[in-house]
Protein backbone atom coordinates (compact mmCIF):
# COMPACT_ATOMS: atom_id res chain seq x y z
CA UNK A 1 0.00 0.00 0.00
CA UNK A 2 1.08 3.59 -0.77
CA UNK A 3 1.02 5.32 2.39
CA UNK A 4 1.02 9.01 3.55
CA UNK A 5 1.87 9.50 7.47
CA UNK A 6 1.54 12.95 8.51
CA UNK A 7 3.23 13.82 11.44
CA UNK A 8 5.15 11.05 10.78
CA UNK A 9 8.40 11.99 12.46
CA UNK A 10 6.99 12.53 15.89
CA UNK A 11 6.96 9.85 18.83
CA UNK A 12 3.81 7.71 17.80
CA UNK A 13 3.76 8.92 14.16
CA UNK A 14 7.86 7.87 14.33
CA UNK A 15 7.14 4.02 15.13
CA UNK A 16 4.06 3.81 12.47
CA UNK A 17 5.93 4.73 9.67
CA UNK A 18 8.94 2.76 10.40
CA UNK A 19 6.44 -0.13 11.11
CA UNK A 20 4.80 0.90 7.57
CA UNK A 21 7.86 0.23 5.72
CA UNK A 22 9.46 -2.91 7.64
CA UNK A 23 6.43 -4.60 6.36
CA UNK A 24 6.81 -3.69 2.69
CA UNK A 25 4.56 -0.06 1.91
CA UNK A 26 5.22 2.73 0.73
CA UNK A 27 5.87 5.65 3.30
CA UNK A 28 6.06 8.79 2.41
CA UNK A 29 5.89 11.87 5.55
CA UNK A 30 4.96 14.99 5.75
CA UNK A 31 5.90 16.70 8.88
CA UNK A 32 6.22 20.86 10.10
CA UNK A 33 9.86 19.12 11.88
CA UNK A 34 8.75 21.37 14.82
CA UNK A 35 8.72 18.53 17.30
CA UNK A 36 9.14 15.69 15.11
CA UNK A 37 12.99 14.26 13.96
CA UNK A 38 14.29 13.49 10.59
CA UNK A 39 16.69 11.03 12.43
CA UNK A 40 13.27 8.96 14.04
CA UNK A 41 12.49 7.92 10.38
CA UNK A 42 15.99 7.90 8.66
CA UNK A 43 16.13 6.78 4.78
CA UNK A 44 12.21 7.37 4.29
CA UNK A 45 11.24 10.25 2.50
CA UNK A 46 10.53 13.41 4.63
CA UNK A 47 8.25 16.62 3.22
CA UNK A 48 8.02 19.63 5.47
CA UNK A 49 5.18 20.60 5.35
CA UNK A 50 2.42 22.70 7.95
CA UNK A 51 -0.41 21.45 6.78
CA UNK A 52 -2.81 23.47 8.82
CA UNK A 53 -1.32 26.48 7.62
CA UNK A 54 -0.63 24.72 3.95
CA UNK A 55 -2.71 24.83 0.94
CA UNK A 56 -5.28 21.66 0.59
CA UNK A 57 -4.61 21.68 -3.01
CA UNK A 58 -1.04 21.13 -2.76
CA UNK A 59 -1.27 18.39 -0.33
CA UNK A 60 -3.43 16.93 -3.38
CA UNK A 61 -1.28 17.43 -5.63
CA UNK A 62 1.44 15.77 -3.06
CA UNK A 63 -0.87 12.81 -3.25
CA UNK A 64 -1.74 12.90 -6.67
CA UNK A 65 2.54 13.01 -7.54
CA UNK A 66 3.25 9.66 -4.94
CA UNK A 67 -0.64 8.13 -5.89
CA UNK A 68 -1.08 8.12 -2.29
CA UNK A 69 -3.75 5.20 -1.28
CA UNK A 70 -4.30 6.11 2.13
CA UNK A 71 -3.73 8.31 4.95
CA UNK A 72 -2.35 8.04 8.67
CA UNK A 73 -3.62 11.14 10.34
CA UNK A 74 -1.15 12.27 13.62
CA UNK A 75 -0.04 15.93 12.74
CA UNK A 76 -1.34 17.94 15.73
CA UNK A 77 -0.91 19.18 18.90
CA UNK A 78 -1.14 17.64 22.25
CA UNK A 79 -0.16 19.80 25.55
CA UNK A 80 -3.56 19.57 27.44
CA UNK A 81 -2.13 22.51 29.37
CA UNK A 82 -1.01 24.33 26.51
CA UNK A 83 -4.38 24.10 24.90
CA UNK A 84 -5.93 25.80 27.49
CA UNK A 85 -3.51 28.99 27.48
CA UNK A 86 -3.86 28.79 23.31
CA UNK A 87 -7.43 27.37 22.63
CA UNK A 88 -7.93 29.33 19.21
CA UNK A 89 -4.32 28.07 18.23
CA UNK A 90 -5.39 24.45 18.85
CA UNK A 91 -8.82 24.95 17.21
CA UNK A 92 -6.70 25.95 13.91
CA UNK A 93 -3.71 23.32 14.23
CA UNK A 94 -6.04 20.15 15.24
CA UNK A 95 -9.24 21.42 13.91
CA UNK A 96 -7.62 22.60 10.63
CA UNK A 97 -5.36 20.36 9.93
CA UNK A 98 -7.94 17.76 9.53
CA UNK A 99 -10.16 20.21 7.38
CA UNK A 100 -7.09 20.43 4.99
CA UNK A 101 -6.26 16.77 5.01
CA UNK A 102 -9.98 15.31 4.11
CA UNK A 103 -10.14 18.58 1.15
CA UNK A 104 -6.77 17.14 -0.07
CA UNK A 105 -8.22 13.67 0.05
CA UNK A 106 -10.99 14.06 -1.83
CA UNK A 107 -9.41 16.31 -4.41
CA UNK A 108 -6.87 13.22 -4.55
CA UNK A 109 -9.76 10.69 -4.93
CA UNK A 110 -8.13 9.15 -1.23
CA UNK A 111 -10.87 7.55 0.11
CA UNK A 112 -8.92 5.22 3.34
CA UNK A 113 -8.27 7.67 6.49
CA UNK A 114 -6.93 6.51 9.57
CA UNK A 115 -6.81 9.00 12.44
CA UNK A 116 -5.24 9.83 15.86
CA UNK A 117 -7.85 10.67 18.41
CA UNK A 118 -7.27 10.65 21.93
CA UNK A 119 -9.04 9.35 25.07
CA UNK A 120 -9.57 12.75 26.62
CA UNK A 121 -13.18 12.95 24.13
CA UNK A 122 -14.40 11.18 27.30
CA UNK A 123 -13.55 13.81 29.38
CA UNK A 124 -13.60 13.23 33.30
CA UNK A 125 -15.53 9.95 32.80
CA UNK A 126 -14.38 7.24 35.18
CA UNK A 127 -14.49 3.63 35.02
CA UNK A 128 -14.25 0.84 31.92
CA UNK A 129 -15.11 3.56 29.36
CA UNK A 130 -16.32 1.74 25.81
CA UNK A 131 -16.37 4.08 22.24
CA UNK A 132 -20.39 4.36 23.06
CA UNK A 133 -19.53 6.26 26.34
CA UNK A 134 -20.38 9.92 26.42
CA UNK A 135 -18.30 12.16 24.83
CA UNK A 136 -17.54 15.38 26.83
CA UNK A 137 -14.64 16.85 26.76
CA UNK A 138 -12.81 18.80 29.23
CA UNK A 139 -10.24 20.60 27.89
CA UNK A 140 -9.64 22.07 24.24
CA UNK A 141 -7.16 19.47 23.27
CA UNK A 142 -9.96 16.96 24.07
CA UNK A 143 -12.30 19.24 22.26
CA UNK A 144 -10.28 19.50 18.84
CA UNK A 145 -9.98 16.01 18.99
CA UNK A 146 -13.65 15.46 19.08
CA UNK A 147 -14.54 17.65 16.18
CA UNK A 148 -11.87 16.18 13.69
CA UNK A 149 -13.44 12.81 14.47
CA UNK A 150 -17.09 14.41 13.69
CA UNK A 151 -15.45 16.34 10.51
CA UNK A 152 -14.37 13.05 9.10
CA UNK A 153 -17.85 11.55 9.93
CA UNK A 154 -19.78 14.18 8.43
CA UNK A 155 -16.96 13.76 5.19
CA UNK A 156 -17.79 9.59 4.69
CA UNK A 157 -21.66 10.41 4.82
CA UNK A 158 -20.41 13.25 1.97
CA UNK A 159 -18.41 10.96 -0.53
CA UNK A 160 -16.75 7.43 -0.21
CA UNK A 161 -14.53 8.16 2.69
CA UNK A 162 -13.41 4.95 4.35
CA UNK A 163 -11.75 6.07 8.07
CA UNK A 164 -11.30 5.10 11.74
CA UNK A 165 -10.69 7.08 14.44
CA UNK A 166 -8.64 6.08 17.22
CA UNK A 167 -8.77 6.86 21.08
CA UNK A 168 -5.29 5.96 22.68
CA UNK A 169 -4.70 5.67 26.69
CA UNK A 170 -1.81 6.61 27.93
CA UNK A 171 0.83 5.73 25.91
CA UNK A 172 4.16 5.22 26.88
CA UNK A 173 7.56 3.27 25.97
CA UNK A 174 10.05 2.76 22.89
CA UNK A 175 10.13 0.67 20.35
CA UNK A 176 13.63 1.31 19.90
CA UNK A 177 15.77 3.77 21.99
CA UNK A 178 16.63 6.51 19.67
CA UNK A 179 12.20 6.73 19.48
CA UNK A 180 11.53 7.54 22.64
CA UNK A 181 9.17 10.14 23.63
CA UNK A 182 11.88 13.35 24.23
CA UNK A 183 8.83 15.48 25.75
CA UNK A 184 8.10 15.29 29.84
CA UNK A 185 4.13 15.59 29.59
CA UNK A 186 3.41 12.28 30.81
CA UNK A 187 3.51 10.25 33.58
CA UNK A 188 7.02 7.92 33.19
CA UNK A 189 9.23 11.13 31.20
CA UNK A 190 8.22 13.49 34.52
CA UNK A 191 9.38 10.91 37.22
CA UNK A 192 12.77 10.05 34.92
CA UNK A 193 12.96 14.26 35.05
CA UNK A 194 12.43 14.39 38.62
CA UNK A 195 14.52 11.75 39.12
CA UNK A 196 17.92 13.05 37.40
CA UNK A 197 17.27 15.60 38.95
CA UNK A 198 17.33 14.34 42.40
CA UNK A 199 14.23 15.07 43.37
CA UNK A 200 11.39 12.51 44.22
CA UNK A 201 8.72 11.47 42.22
CA UNK A 202 5.09 13.32 42.56
CA UNK A 203 1.88 11.64 43.54
CA UNK A 204 -0.97 13.90 43.36
CA UNK A 205 -3.44 12.03 46.01
CA UNK A 206 -3.65 8.67 47.70
CA UNK A 207 -7.04 8.93 49.35
CA UNK A 208 -8.91 7.64 46.08
CA UNK A 209 -11.13 4.68 45.85
CA UNK A 210 -8.61 2.17 44.53
CA UNK A 211 -6.98 -0.52 45.68
CA UNK A 212 -3.84 1.31 46.85
CA UNK A 213 -5.34 4.87 47.18
CA UNK A 214 -3.74 5.86 43.97
CA UNK A 215 -5.34 6.51 40.62
CA UNK A 216 -5.69 4.16 37.80
CA UNK A 217 -4.92 4.10 34.21
CA UNK A 218 -4.56 2.40 30.95
CA UNK A 219 -1.34 2.39 29.92
CA UNK A 220 -0.52 0.79 26.33
CA UNK A 221 3.01 0.33 24.61
CA UNK A 222 3.68 2.64 21.67
CA UNK A 223 4.32 0.10 19.90
CA UNK A 224 1.75 -1.60 20.49
CA UNK A 225 -0.26 1.45 19.39
CA UNK A 226 1.64 1.77 16.03
CA UNK A 227 0.83 -1.89 15.40
CA UNK A 228 -2.96 -0.81 15.96
CA UNK A 229 -2.77 1.88 13.42
CA UNK A 230 -1.96 -1.11 10.66
CA UNK A 231 -4.20 -3.73 11.76
CA UNK A 232 -7.40 -1.22 11.69
CA UNK A 233 -5.80 0.45 7.80
CA UNK A 234 -5.70 -2.92 6.62
CA UNK A 235 -9.29 -3.91 8.06
CA UNK A 236 -11.19 -0.44 7.17
CA UNK A 237 -15.19 -1.70 6.59
CA UNK A 238 -15.64 -1.84 2.90
CA UNK A 239 -18.47 0.80 3.51
CA UNK A 240 -17.83 4.22 3.75
CA UNK A 241 -17.89 5.64 7.38
CA UNK A 242 -15.96 6.38 10.38
CA UNK A 243 -15.44 3.44 12.52
CA UNK A 244 -13.93 4.72 16.38
CA UNK A 245 -11.93 2.62 18.53
CA UNK A 246 -10.29 2.45 21.87
CA UNK A 247 -6.88 1.59 21.49
CA UNK A 248 -5.30 0.48 24.76
CA UNK A 249 -4.52 -2.70 27.06
CA UNK A 250 -8.02 -2.76 29.22
CA UNK A 251 -6.07 -3.22 32.13
CA UNK A 252 -5.62 -0.45 34.85
CA UNK A 253 -2.20 0.30 36.45
CA UNK A 254 -2.20 2.70 39.41
CA UNK A 255 -0.11 5.72 39.71
CA UNK A 256 1.79 4.09 42.96
CA UNK A 257 2.94 1.06 41.09
CA UNK A 258 4.18 3.04 37.79
CA UNK A 259 6.32 4.93 40.37
CA UNK A 260 7.17 1.84 41.93
CA UNK A 261 8.24 0.30 38.81
CA UNK A 262 9.84 3.59 37.42
CA UNK A 263 12.59 4.21 40.64
CA UNK A 264 13.14 0.30 40.54
CA UNK A 265 14.16 0.59 36.60
CA UNK A 266 16.04 3.44 37.14
CA UNK A 267 17.96 2.22 40.62
CA UNK A 268 16.78 5.01 42.68
CA UNK A 269 16.05 4.59 46.09
CA UNK A 270 14.38 8.57 46.51
CA UNK A 271 11.31 8.57 48.43
CA UNK A 272 7.80 9.61 47.05
CA UNK A 273 6.20 12.37 47.85
CA UNK A 274 2.78 12.64 47.91
CA UNK A 275 0.50 15.87 46.83
CA UNK A 276 -3.13 17.22 47.44
CA UNK A 277 -5.56 15.41 44.76
CA UNK A 278 -5.93 17.34 41.68
CA UNK A 279 -9.12 18.96 39.94
CA UNK A 280 -10.65 17.10 37.63
CA UNK A 281 -8.90 14.07 38.01
CA UNK A 282 -10.99 10.69 38.03
CA UNK A 283 -10.00 7.59 40.39
CA UNK A 284 -9.92 5.05 37.41
CA UNK A 285 -10.21 5.41 33.65
CA UNK A 286 -9.38 1.69 31.92
CA UNK A 287 -10.52 1.44 27.88
CA UNK A 288 -12.85 -1.05 26.90
CA UNK A 289 -10.72 -2.64 23.86
CA UNK A 290 -13.29 -5.36 22.63
CA UNK A 291 -14.41 -2.98 19.36
CA UNK A 292 -10.56 -3.44 17.75
CA UNK A 293 -10.27 -6.46 18.63
CA UNK A 294 -13.58 -7.69 16.94
CA UNK A 295 -12.17 -5.93 13.63
CA UNK A 296 -8.72 -6.60 13.57
CA UNK A 297 -7.46 -9.46 16.29
CA UNK A 298 -5.48 -6.71 17.58
CA UNK A 299 -4.65 -7.23 21.10
CA UNK A 300 -1.60 -4.83 23.25
CA UNK A 301 1.12 -7.81 23.40
CA UNK A 302 3.35 -5.55 26.06
CA UNK A 303 2.91 -5.11 30.07
CA UNK A 304 4.13 -2.30 32.18
CA UNK A 305 7.17 -3.63 33.00
CA UNK A 306 7.98 -3.46 29.15
CA UNK A 307 6.73 -0.03 28.83
CA UNK A 308 9.04 1.55 31.86
CA UNK A 309 12.11 -0.79 30.61
CA UNK A 310 12.05 0.52 27.03
CA UNK A 311 11.62 3.84 28.17
CA UNK A 312 14.33 4.44 30.63
CA UNK A 313 16.92 2.52 28.15
CA UNK A 314 15.16 5.19 25.58
CA UNK A 315 16.16 8.36 28.28
CA UNK A 316 19.49 6.63 28.65
CA UNK A 317 19.77 6.60 24.83
CA UNK A 318 19.15 10.35 24.72
CA UNK A 319 21.52 11.38 27.83
CA UNK A 320 24.79 9.51 26.36
CA UNK A 321 23.63 11.38 22.89
CA UNK A 322 23.49 14.89 24.57
CA UNK A 323 26.85 13.73 26.50
CA UNK A 324 28.39 13.04 23.48
CA UNK A 325 27.48 16.31 21.79
CA UNK A 326 28.77 18.72 24.57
Amino acid sequence: MRVLVTGGAGYIGAHTSRLLAQRGDFVIVIDDLVTGNRERIRGLPVIQFDIANGSASQLAELMREHRIEAVIHFAGQKQVAESVAKPAWYYEQNVGSVAQLLLAMESAGVAKLVFSSSAAVYGDASGAISESAPTTPINPYGATKLVGEQMITASSQAWPLRAASLRYFNVGGAGAPELGDTQALNLIPICFEQIAAGKPPLIFGDDYDTADGTCVRDYVHVSDVADAHLAVLDALPQAPGNTVLNIGTGVGTSVREMVDSILAVSGSDLPVEVLDRRAGDPAAVVGIVDGIHQLTGWRARYGVADIVESAWLSRQFFSAQSHEES
